[in-house]
C-alpha cells in the first residue's frame, strides 16, 4: 500500500470531516479567484473547484466562492502561512494554513504543538526534509498502467506508484498543471489533486504514547478551519 492508503479510506476520512472541508475549500477558491474568476484560464482556480466537486460541494457554494474572490460580493481576504515544528518523537511537521487573522491562528498552532508535547520552530527548521510535489491520484480499476503512465509522463510527470486501487502520480510543481489537465481530458477518475510537501525520509514511532499524542496533535490541527494540509514525516493511521 502507497503513501496514500486506498481509495476508499482516504473517502472515509474525507466523508467524516466533510462540512470542515467545504469550508478549507471554499478558501481555497476564494483565493485562487483573485487571480481571475475563469477557470479555463486559472489554472490555479481550475483545480481548487475540481477538489471542492470531488467532495460534493454544492454549485452555488463554490460560485459563491469565486465572487468573493473575484470581489463581486465584497472580497474576503486570506493570508498564507506556514508553521514548522517538531512532534512527539521527533516527527517533523508542517502546516499549510489559509487565515483572515494571523494572531489568532498562530496562537492555536502553538498552543496545540504545546499540549501534544511538541514544540513549534522557525522558518526552515523542518522544511529541508520536505519537497514540493505535484500528487494526482486517479481510481486505476480497469485501466491499462501502461497507457496511464505514458499519458502522465507525455505530460511532463516525473513518476506514477502502483498502489492497491489507485496510481499515484507524481510531478514537479511547475508540471502540475499540464499533468493534471492531461489526465482529465484522458477521462480517468481524478480522486485527489495538490501539491503536498513530501519527505524525503520517514521516522518509524513506535511508542504508544507518542503515536497516540502525535494523531492527537494531527487531528486537532486538521479540525480547525484555518488550517489547509498538515505534513509530517512518518506513516500514521489517524483516527
Amino acid at each position: 500500500m502507497g503513501r496514500h492508503g486506498t481509495i476508499a479510506n482516504r473517502k472515509s476520512a474525507q466523508d467524516s470531516k466533510r462540512s470542515a472541508m467545504f469550508t478549507k475549500y471554499s478558501r481555497q477558491i476564494i483565493v485562487a479567484a483573485k487571480g481571475g474568476g475563469d477557470p479555463e484560464f486559472n489554472p490555479s482556480l481550475r483545480v481548487a473547484i475540481d477538489k471542492a466537486k470531488a467532495i460534493g460541494m454544492p454549485n452555488d457554494n463554490i460560485n459563491r466562492a469565486i465572487k468573493k474572490g473575484t470581489g463581486e460580493l465584497g472580497g474576503e481576504s486570506y493570508d498564507e502561512l506556514q508553521f514548522e515544528g517538531y512532534g512527539p518523537s521527533g516527527v517533523a511537521v508542517i502546516v499549510e494554513a489559509l487565515t483572515d487573522n494571523k494572531n489568532r491562528t498562530a496562537a492555536f498552532v502553538r498552543s496545540v504543538f504545546d499540549k501534544s508535547g511538541g514544540n513549534l520552530g522557525t522558518p526552515g527548521c523542518v522544511s529541508y526534509m520536505f519537497s514540493r510535489k505535484g500528487v494526482i491520484i486517479i481510481a486505476s480499476e480497469g485501466l491499462d498502467e501502461d497507457e496511464v503512465m505514458m499519458t502522465a509522463l507525455d505530460a511532463g510527470a516525473e513518476d506514477m506508484i502502483v498502489n492497491d486501487d489507485n496510481f499515484e502520480i507524481m510531478t514537479e510543481p511547475s508540471a502540475f498543471n499540464d499533468v493534471h489537465m492531461a489526465v482529465k481530458n484522458a477521462g480517468y477518475e481524478i480522486f485527489e489533486a495538490e501539491i503536498e510537501q513530501i519527505p524525503s525520509m520517514e521516522v518509524k514511532v513506535e511508542d504508544e504514547d507518542s503515536i497516540k499524542a502525535l494523531t492527537k496533535l494531527i487531528n486537532s490541527l486538521e479540525d480547525n478551519d484555518d488550517v489547509q494540509k498538515v505534513y509530517y514525516n512518518c506513516e500514521l493511521d489517524l483516527d
